[in-house]
């Protein structure tokens, strides 16, 4: 783990279920080592209705079965299921609700999720309400008779706020009609396990860290719970949002190097945050692994280490001077989406977070001058002397 960090020691067979679970090559008359690319849409049958595992492509693919055993293995949980994209696996985790039911979601989530949320959900007759779930008496408070799920995020987006999710599973536990889902995205099954911590429901977007190289979209739930799998994997099927063979090749390839990847994320955010907490262009810095962030401690105890997710506010905290920083990043690139192997800069307000209401986006504090990092495998040097410059000329031209 990174010099200087103490959060909690990881397991050392991550790396060995990464590379193994569901990727057994006994299971391939060939004995590949990689798992093959299976294209297929139909499998023979070996007489009506009986089959060997596989019989059309939308309800089971074994490229997809090898990446998902894979992924469970990861999360600590007995299933996965994959799903075209992130969105496509919250849209199915919605179909567990029916109209009338009230859902409980953080309010500081990534912007799809409260897109979704507020203008397709609701549409549906289901009640969603946003709460600060950063203290798990807000949630105890927001349940309802009719409330069926407690949706957070933690790290929030993009202010990177933490919830203490055994402290809201404890609620949640409380009420057995309830189910709680954790968004893992910003950390990856690497650096936090929800499903450890008392989750029912694990969800990714494996468009990030998970696959890790800016080329696939995919999303991913998780669980334990025998009930919510057989319900889940009903609706992957019937819904039909699945992710195609060659995702479920890359994903499943990306794992391998998960440990190692998130290891150099780690260091070179930490390094970053460290940074921009010490410069003159710099307002604030957020970033879990700073003493300076005001839930540190429950950092440590809930995580095995953290991302390369790094905010900041820019002096200045408005429009002009953060599109000066973002004319002078070089190695940076102004773009959305994270968790890749290149390191990105995005200006939330007007780009991921642009579909939230300006009200709500001050009142979680996602001004015009907060900018987010997602902080690649770069040379540590490089990436500090790039934002160093950037800032620098952002300052000078605004004065």
């Amino acid at each position: 783990m990174v010099h200087g960090t103490d959060f909690k020691i990881n397991d050392p067979s991550f790396s060995t279920k990464a590379i193994h679970v569901g990727n057994e090559p006994e299971q391939w008359k060939s004995l590949a080592v990689v798992p093959p690319i299976s294209l297929a849409t139909t499998f023979k049958q070996d007489s009506p209705g009986n089959h060997r595992g596989f019989e059309y492509g939308r309800a089971g693919n074994p490229t997809r079965d090898c990446l998902e055993r894979c992924i469970a293995a990861t999360e600590e949980c007995k299933y996965a299921m994959c799903f075209a994209s992130g969105l496509a696996a919250t849209t199915t985790i919605a179909h567990l609700m029916s109209k009338g039911d009230h859902v409980i979601s953080m309010d500081d989530v990534y912007g799809g999720t409260n897109r979704y949320f507020r203008h397709v959900a609701s549409r549906m007759g289901i009640e969603v309400e946003f709460v600060d779930a950063t203290d798990a008496n807000n949630v105890a408070k927001a349940i309802k008779e009719n409330t069926k799920m407690v949706w957070v995020e933690t790290p929030t987006n993009p202010t990177l706020k933490l919830v203490d999710i055994s402290a809201v599973a404890a609620v949640v536990k409380e009420h057995p009609n309830i189910f709680m889902v954790t968004d893992n995205t910003f950390m990856s099954s690497y650096m936090q396990r929800p499903s450890t911590l008392g989750s029912d429901l694990v969800f990714h977007s494996c468009t990030k860290y998970m696959n890790g190289h800016s080329d696939v979209i995919m999303g991913v739930v998780c669980t334990n719970n025998d009930t919510l799998h057989e319900r889940l994997r009903f609706l992957q099927n019937a819904i039909g949002a699945v992710p195609s063979p060659m995702d479920c090749y890359l994903v499943n390839r990306s794992l391998k190097t998960l440990a190692v990847r998130m290891e150099k994320h780690m260091s070179n955010g930490l390094a970053v945050a460290r940074f921009l907490e010490d410069h003159p262009c710099v307002e604030r810095v957020i970033h879990p692994g700073l003493p300076s962030h005001p839930q540190h401690e429950l950092a440590k105890r809930q995580c095995y280490g953290h991302s390369g997710m790094v905010t900041f506010f820019i002096k200045g905290n408005n429009l002009k001077v953060s599109q000066k920083f973002f004319e002078h990043i070089k190695i940076f690139t102004l773009a959305e989406s994270l968790g890749g192997y290149e390191s990105l800069a995005e200006l939330p307000s007007i780009m991921t977070h642009a579909s939230v209401a300006k009200e709500e986006r001050e009142r979680l504090g996602i001004t015009d001058g907060l900018i987010r990092l997602s902080v690649g495998l770069e040379g540590e040097e490089d990436l500090l002397n790039d934002l160093d410059q950037a800032l620098n000329k952002a300052m000078k031209e605004t004065q």
